[in-house]
């Protein structure tokens, strides 16, 4: 398991790494290709075949500010090599949330560029023949006036579970493919006092996982069924 940890304040964030080994999780640390402290990196995503991971970094901007899109692989042993930056126009000057990919090889995220519908919106970049990446925004109902910054994408690519401010707090909205296009299947049931973040699809697209406040704590992990009676078992347990 690799996640995004950070402070009280949810901030100082950083990618971190546990296994399960012999009946237990492992003491987290820090995976081999993350840069080291001060730099801020978060949302890890693995590939669905598991040979590679996509997350967000400032490693580049001097400043520390600017998220760019970066992916790592792994080999048939598990090592990690060196993490990539992806070339524009994935990456942009402003910057880029979530990174999530499905099996056709569409990469989802979110990015705050010129030429959106709001604040946000989330965008599909995939390869051409000759391996140049494309990049084009995702159609309302998905993109709007609203702010919209991370988008999770089911293996199949026909489920989406949206990050969006759009009811004046951050909260899950689910879409699914149908003739075509994505149709609103309307908000997560989540607390609606604080906000969620971070949403990971079961490989079914049965369960969701995703972060939200919990009392006193900061950001905790929270599982929700999102289909009634699932026989799904996600996540593996340890």
């Amino acid at each position: 398991m690799i996640y995004l940890s950070a402070d009280s304040g949810f901030a100082g964030w950083r990618l971190l790494r546990s296994v399960c080994e012999r009946g237990a999780w492992s003491a987290p640390r820090p995976p081999s290709f993350a840069a080291p402290a001060p730099v801020i990196e978060a949302d890890p995503g693995f590939t669905p075949d598991g040979k590679g991971l996509y997350f967000i970094s400032a490693r580049h901007d001097p400043a520390n500010e600017d998220f760019d899109i970066y992916h790592v692989a792994r080999d048939a042993d598990g090592r990690w090599g060196e993490a990539e930056r992806l070339p524009e126009p994935v990456n942009s000057p402003q910057a880029e949330l979530l990174p999530r990919a499905d099996l056709a090889g569409h990469l989802y995220f979110g990015s705050a560029r010129p030429g959106g519908l709001g604040q946000g919106d989330i965008y599909v970049a995939a390869r051409d023949a000759d391996g140049r990446w494309r990049v084009e925004p995702v159609a309302p109902p998905v993109s709007s006036s609203a702010n919209e910054y991370e988008a999770e994408i089911s293996r199949d690519g026909r489920t989406l579970i949206l990050v969006s401010d759009r009811e004046g707090r951050s909260h899950l909205y689910r879409f699914v493919r149908e003739g075509g296009a994505w149709a609103a299947k309307g908000r997560i049931a989540a607390r609606g006092d604080v906000f969620q973040v971070g949403p990971l699809l079961s490989p079914r697209a049965e369960k969701l996982l995703f972060s939200q406040a919990d009392d006193a704590r900061s950001g905790e992990f929270f599982l929700t069924a999102l289909v009634p009676q699932s026989t799904e078992d996600w996540p593996p347990k340890c």
